[in-house]
């Protein structure tokens, strides 16, 4: 049998690779919205982000965010993936 290849992609926070499924998905559709996408299907740009917050602050930081999904990052959600994120690690 085959072994199937894990889709691997890049944290914008801390910049390590890691399997898609242990990172969050946010996403600007098409209409120009942001959104956060548990499922990793919605369609439009993408950018990953681990589930750690610290990796969220420097994404910030850096503008990581902002470069990937080239448009600004509105208070609220970031609001929300902070939420996501310390709700998920509880």
């Amino acid at each position: 049998m085959k072994k199937r290849k894990v889709p691997m992609r890049m944290c914008v926070g801390c910049k390590n690779s890691k399997s898609k499924k242990e990172l969050i998905r946010i996403v600007r559709t098409p209409d120009n919205q942001l959104e956060i996408d548990l499922t990793g299907k919605k369609s439009g740009r993408g950018a990953y982000i681990c589930y750690n917050v610290e990796c969220l602050e420097k994404a910030v930081k850096n503008k990581g965010l902002e470069k990937a999904l080239n448009r600004t990052i509105d208070n609220e959600i970031l609001m929300r993936l902070m939420k996501e994120l310390t709700d998920n690690n509880e």
